[in-house]
C-alpha cells in the first residue's frame, strides 16, 4: 500500500524539494522519513511548505541555472581512456559508469555515480560510445568516450644463432685474456655446431 509524502530533499528518482509523491509505506518509513529525505503529508506540514514556497522556487531556479552551465561545459568534453585489449578490440576488462566517474573527477566535475548512464551498464570493446550525465530535473548532458587499446611493448629477441656467436666470441675474448680455460671455448664452439662463425678463426694457413 502507498502514502503520500512530500519530499524535502531533491531525490533523482522521485522529484524534488517540495512535490507530493506516492511512495510505498516501507519506503516511506524505513528510508525517507529516517533521513529527512521526505516528511509525511499532513496538513500542518502541508502549510509549511505553503510558507516557503517563494524560497523552494528560488532554489529551484538556481538549480536549473547550474545545471545548465554544467551541461555546456560537459558537452564540450570528449573523454578518452586507454586499455589493454585483444587483437580483436576486446577490452581485458571493462568501462563502467565508476570508470567515468573517476575520469569526470580528474577534469573538476563532482558527478555522482548513479546518474551517469552508459550503453549497457559496461563498454567492452574498444570504440566510441555516446553516454549521458543527468544532472538536475530535465537537464541532462550527452557526451563522448573513446576507449582505445594500450599497445603493448615488446622486447626484442636475438635468434638462437645470434646468442650463440655471442657467446662463442665473449668465450673466445676471456681465453685471449688468459680468464677462461681452454676447455670452456671448446664448449662454447660445440654448442655453436662444431665450428666458429664465418671471418672469426685465424687462418692458420697465414700462420
Amino acid at each position: 500500500m502507498n502514502t503520500k509524502v512530500i519530499l524535502n530533499k531533491d531525490v533523482s528518482t522521485l522529484g524534488e524539494e517540495g512535490d507530493v509523491k506516492e511512495v510505498a509505506k516501507g519506503y516511506a518509513r524505513n528510508y525517507l522519513f529516517p533521513r529527512g529525505i521526505a516528511l509525511p503529508y499532513t496538513k500542518r506540514i502541508l502549510e509549511l511548505f505553503e510558507a516557503r514556497k517563494e524560497e523552494i522556487a528560488e532554489r529551484k531556479k538556481l538549480k536549473r541555472q547550474d545545471a545548465s552551465s554544467i551541461k555546456e561545459r560537459l558537452e564540450a568534453l570528449e573523454l578518452a581512456i586507454t586499455m589493454p585489449a585483444g587483437a580483436n578490440g576486446k577490452l581485458y576488462g571493462a568501462v563502467t559508469s565508476l570508470s567515468v566517474m573517476e575520469e569526470l573527477e580528474k577534469l573538476g566535475f563532482q558527478i555522482e555515480r548513479k546518474r551517469i548512464e552508459i550503453p549497457g551498464n559496461t563498454i567492452k570493446k574498444v570504440g566510441k560510445y555516446k553516454f549521458i550525465v543527468k544532472l538536475y530535473g530535465n537537464t541532462s548532458a550527452e557526451l563522448f568516450i573513446n576507449i582505445t587499446a594500450q599497445e603493448e611493448k615488446h622486447t626484442p629477441k636475438e635468434s638462437p644463432a645470434k646468442e650463440k656467436r655471442k657467446r662463442w666470441h665473449e668465450a673466445r675474448q676471456e681465453d685471449e685474456n688468459g680468464d677462461a680455460p681452454a676447455e670452456a671455448v671448446s664448449s662454447t664452439k660445440a654448442e655453436a655446431g662444431g665450428s666458429v662463425p664465418a671471418g672469426t678463426e685465424e687462418n692458420s694457413a697465414a700462420e
